[in-house]
């Protein structure tokens, strides 16, 4: 596969300072920054809704072992 070159357009000058330095934080050019961020980006993966984790709890069969007004009450009372 070939790489493919992208351009961002009107990036504020705060947020291209604060890549610059990142970059040079991080021992790289800002064009390595830039690409590292949208690999790591990309390596995460879509964001689960809420319903998808609900539905993997239920499937998972996960609980916690008490209601959260006991763990709050716990809570307050440890105070």
């Amino acid at each position: 596969m070939m790489p493919v070159s992208l351009s961002i357009k009107n990036v504020p000058d705060e947020t291209a300072e604060a890549l610059k330095l990142r970059a040079k934080s991080n021992h790289r050019s800002l064009q390595g920054e830039l690409r590292a961020i949208l690999e790591s980006a990309a390596a995460r993966g879509p964001k689960l809704t809420a319903a998808e984790v609900y539905a993997e709890v239920r499937r998972e069969r996960i609980s916690t072992p008490s209601s959260s007004t006991e763990i709050i009450r716990a809570a307050r009372d440890a105070r």
